[in-house]
């Protein structure tokens, strides 16, 4: 491993300032990664007695050029010396104990990109992981990307949403796992040996979130011939603005699952509890951002009113059309932002036209916020079962449930003797079905959102271009 470092940038004539992606090594990096995933199984490891598995020192070679690649980029990025060295190590330990389930907990705990935030640093990461939103399985990946961390985010994070653990970053390239719907970074996704006692950063690509959001929106206001403002209509056709206001929305969505009057069992805990209620916290933390928005907007802040106009449209356009209808809880929150909006005459559907009242929309919006919120603040006092209830009361006074639904019913529909968590088995898959206005929109946005897997700022360009 040592001599992988030995060398001085100087001697190779490398500049710190050159583009990892653009270094010969990093498609040596990729192409090995590559080689690597489909040996795979689901939790990482490689069987040797698979249909057409390696040979191990064949994949035991194809580390080494991993390794090899690692060493020749690092010089690039002073910053990450100590992880990629951890890298090398859990690399060639993986392959020298037979490439049995990954444990990367050494590497992990070496990279740590929220300690030195600064804007457009680089960073070459290589993990075996799964993506969320992408790929289930703990395959190898290599990602290179860029921080987003311009000296306005920093100072709102200083001064009114201390964060110290979010990253904005971008992607540079990346292999397979996320030439998917992935958008995040997260550190418990990595396959190691036990969970470390806590983590210490989480990564959000807002330049995919953007790239993705300006798709859609396009889409869909063409199809539903929503008149814009000109600010909107300039935000929509600025990548850049929009990235900005992605990573503003992401750093006050991120740190609002912490802050609150939370009920007794966090939500940041991993427990069984129905869809609605999962739906109902993302879109408090989306509601959260707006409302700050709006705060920031009446404090000059730029890129406050983008991020209003960002949330609305996201959450009304594209989360409720995305996925599968599996316990889709951002597309129920999706559902319910818009439902609300219409049931208090903020948007129309007349004439086959969606019309938005503007003006109104910012306190409408925040209404919900506040119901929200006042559900949240009550439920410190209720049963777990009883606050899954009102969540439920909620949700159903703007949005139908499924007619064959026994929550729907009742209480009395149910067995309360069983323990709470077994009651999640009697939520249906679609619990609250889409609309008709949302089905009809759904078959003309299918091809758009499908054709924005593996979108970046670039993909994005090149298309419109």
């Amino acid at each position: 491993m040592t001599e992988i470092f030995a060398r001085e940038s100087a001697e190779g004539a490398i500049s710190p300032a050159e583009a990892v992606v653009d270094h010969p090594a990093w498609s040596v990096l990729k192409d090995a990664v590559e080689e690597l995933r489909p040996w795979q199984s689901k939790d990482g490891s490689i069987d040797f007695e698979a249909e057409g598995a390696p040979r191990p020192e064949a994949a035991g070679e194809t580390v080494e050029r991993v390794v090899a690649a690692v060493g020749e980029l690092s010089p690039l990025l002073p910053h990450d010396t100590e992880y990629h060295r951890a890298l090398v190590a859990d690399l060639r330990r993986w392959a020298s104990e037979g490439f049995r389930v990954p444990d990367f907990l050494d590497s992990l705990l070496a990279f740590q990109p929220a300690s030195a935030r600064a804007d457009g640093l680089q960073h070459l990461v290589v993990f075996p992981m799964y993506t969320q939103n992408g790929n289930p399985d703990r395959n190898l990946e290599a990602v290179a990307l860029r921080m987003v961390w311009p000296e306005w985010l920093a100072e709102l994070e200083r001064t009114r949403y201390d964060n110290p653990m979010f990253c904005g970053i971008t992607f540079e390239d990346f292999t397979s796992g996320y030439d998917t719907n992935s958008a995040v970074l997260f550190p418990e996704t990595i396959a190691v040996r036990e969970a470390p006692e806590r983590f210490t950063w989480g990564g959000i690509f807002c330049d995919r979130e953007a790239a993705r959001f300006r798709r859609v929106s396009e889409a869909a206001v063409d199809i539903l011939g929503v008149d814009l403002p000109k600010d909107l209509r300039a935000m929509l056709e600025d990548q850049d603005r929009c990235q900005q206001a992605f990573v503003l929305w992401d750093m006050i969505h991120d740190r609002t699952h912490s802050h609150g009057d939370l009920p007794f069992d966090p939500f940041m805990i991993k427990q069984r509890q129905p869809f609605w209620m999962y739906g109902l916290e993302e879109l408090r933390c989306d509601l959260t951002a707006f409302r700050e928005a709006v705060r920031l907007d009446a404090d000059g802040v730029a890129q406050g009113r983008d991020v209003q106009y960002a949330v609305l449209f996201d959450r009304m356009f594209r989360f409720p059309v995305t996925g599968e209808r599996m316990r889709n809880y951002d597309g129920l929150g999706g559902q319910l932002l818009f439902a609300y909006l219409h049931k208090h005459d903020v948007v129309r559907w007349t004439d086959n036209t969606l019309k938005i009242d503007w003006d109104r929309a910012p306190h409408v919006t925040n209404q919900l916020c506040a119901e929200i919120e006042t559900l949240y603040r009550d439920g410190i006092d209720r049963p777990k079962l009883v606050h899954w209830f009102a969540g439920y009361e909620l949700v159903s006074r703007y949005l139908s449930p499924h007619p064959g639904s026994r929550w729907a019913k009742g209480p009395d529909a149910l067995d309360l003797s069983l323990p709470p968590r077994k009651l999640v088995d009697d939520v249906l898959p679609d619990e609250f079905p889409l609309s008709m206005f949302y089905e009809a929109l759904s078959k003309k946005l299918k091809g758009v959102i499908a054709s924005t897997k593996g979108i970046t700022a670039v993909s994005a360009e090149s298309v419109a271009a």
